[in-house]
């Protein structure tokens, strides 16, 4: 329920608070006086872009903030899904900033404009004179059914499978189209498969034959420079080794007069020990050494398939072809066993769309079952809105397919005079005959839907006398199990409100504002009689208010 509303520089409005109660509440004031400036306030609230226009001044900010009694309504789920503190009294702020930017806070915790309209929705239905256009649409004809017939979990569960079952088709879709498309290229990938699988590629293999080749294309210069190495190390007259074994017997002769002289004989000794072993490595390499032209050979044409490999698939590494040789084969296999894929999938699709026959059905008979309700509850408000004559007829076709929303088309059908053929609303019904229908049908909605508050702006355009008191007397069952806020120029309606705020403007040397007061009793009289007699008042006029507001 919507507690307060507090406007600052919005429009035509400096600065306005308003608190509501429960029951029905009514909204009057002249033509242009703001009273939808209002309800363009409360929609910047309920998550509607902003405006940088409806700044009342450039260089302030405009903020409007509203406080709404939330408890019994279900939404901490939602609070919590959205990281927001869940508070039974929840504030809900925006601004909008002179640069043009806005922010939104519920609970003093900032969010986006699509959690507002989310709690919005639950919070508030705001019914302005556009919205009988949703008399036109058959999504809403369906939705005031599936209201009426709470299947709010049924279709949960319908739409959950429906996602299910058009994410499988389409990959169906999706696999068909890739196996028609690679279909005509499976010989060209099976040969190229073969290539790589005949070249059995091994890791590093790159790297060891390049070295190999400039091994083996250099062997008389590696044999005549390792034999130099090798002569510098065990010439027996003045090689390396000879040297080292000298100072090994030269250390030894002194050893014991120095303290690190077995530090020093155990260095030299290591080192001669190494040396020797590689003397000895680089003697057997220099022996084993062999110019071998078909080894040049092998190797150089085990590199030029990598090279041809590398250059006829565009990569640069052994490691990007053994990757490709994956892939394709990925590809062939799945190529070869596509109709068993095709299959299993298919068979989940057909389960998928059992599952959906199935609760679809059930949607389709929970529908059925409230028809005569929905019919009868719309007929008998639309008789005592002075249409007694009224037939109001629920058609409904099953789908071709299954769609978002079930198996059924659902339309709405009309006929304001007697033996009228039923037709589209917007077809037959005047401006006024659409008010009372779209009345009819948020009373109905009103019980079902389980909302807090409604809003009506105007519905009551292009009605008047006995019918325009008769929406008075609907809108006040409404509030017997909601609050209502009716914006009117009736005073039929006028009269019916608990509360009863007017909105008017003030003029000052720079600008004209908006303003909006409760009324006391006798304020009330007055307004109603200027609503019945214009501005001239009469006591006539004033003896009709009263008995109006009294009765």
């Amino acid at each position: 329920m919507l507690k307060s509303l507090s406007i600052s520089n919005y429009a035509l409005i400096d600065r306005i608070e308003i608190n509501f109660d429960a029951g029905l509440t009514v909204i009057t004031g002249e033509t242009g006086a703001g009273k939808s400036v209002l309800l363009g306030a409360l929609a910047l609230i309920l998550g509607q872009r902003s405006d940088l226009s409806a700044l009342l001044d450039r260089d302030q900010k405009c903020v409007v903030e509203g406080e709404f009694s939330v408890e019994q309504y279900g939404l901490e789920a939602t609070f919590k899904e959205h990281d927001v503190d869940y508070e039974s009294l929840t504030i809900i702020r925006r601004e909008i900033l002179p640069s043009g930017k806005s922010r939104a806070f519920v609970n003093d915790t900032p969010v986006n404009l699509a959690f507002l309209k989310t709690i919005g929705a639950s919070l508030i239905d705001v019914h302005s004179q556009h919205q009988n256009l949703l008399l036109d649409d058959n999504g809403f004809h369906r939705l005031v059914i599936d209201s009426v017939a709470s299947n709010r979990s049924l279709l949960e569960d319908y739409q959950k499978i429906y996602n299910e079952y058009l994410t499988l088709n389409k990959r169906i879709e999706e696999i068909v189209a890739e196996n028609n498309r690679q279909k005509d290229d499976l010989d060209y990938m099976q040969f190229q498969f073969d290539q790589l699988e005949e070249a059995n590629l091994k890791l590093d293999e790159q790297n060891e034959l390049e070295e190999r080749l400039k091994e083996l294309s250099h062997v008389e210069e590696i044999k005549t420079s390792l034999s130099i190495v090798v002569g510098g190390l065990a010439d027996e007259s003045n090689g390396v080794l000879e040297s080292l074994r000298a100072s090994l017997n030269a250390i030894n002769t002194i050893q014991q007069y120095l303290n690190d002289g077995d530090e020093l004989a155990q260095r030299i000794n290591s080192s001669y020990i190494d040396l020797k072993d590689l003397s000895d490595d680089l003697e057997t390499r220099v022996e084993d050494l062999e110019y071998d032209p078909v080894a040049i050979h092998t190797t150089q044409e085990r590199l030029d398939l990598i090279y041809s490999l590398q250059k006829k698939h565009h990569v640069d590494s052994v490691e990007a072809l053994i990757d490709l040789h994956g892939q394709l084969q990925t590809k062939i296999n799945k190529l070869n066993f596509f109709d068993e894929e095709l299959k299993l999938l298919q068979t989940d699709l057909e389960k998928l769309s059992d599952q959906l026959t199935k609760i679809g059905k059930e949607l389709t008979k929970s529908r059925l079952a409230v028809f005569d309700q929905v019919k009868q509850t719309i007929e008998k408000h639309l008789i005592e809105l002075g249409m007694p004559h009224a037939n109001f007829v629920i058609k409904n076709e099953a789908t071709k397919s299954f769609t978002l929303h079930g198996m059924d088309s659902i339309e709405f059908l009309f006929a304001a005079n007697k033996n009228g053929t039923p037709s589209s609303i917007n077809k037959v019904a005047s401006g006024g005959e659409m008010s009372r229908v779209m009345l009819s049908i948020k009373a109905l909605l009103s019980s079902a839907k389980g909302l807090p508050t409604i809003i009506f702006d105007e519905i009551d355009t292009g009605v008047s006398g006995e019918v325009a008191d008769q929406m008075g007397v609907i809108m006040s069952e409404m509030a017997r199990n909601m609050q209502v806020v009716s914006i009117t120029h009736l005073p039929q309606i006028t009269v019916k409100g608990s509360e009863h705020f007017k909105v008017f403007k003030t003029d000052s040397e720079d600008k004209t504002i908006s303003q909006i007061k409760k009324l006391s009793k006798e304020e009330r009289v007055v307004e109603v009689a200027k609503m019945l007699s214009g501005a001239n008042l009469t006591d006539v006029a004033l003896e009709n208010a009263r008995m109006l507001l009294n009765n």
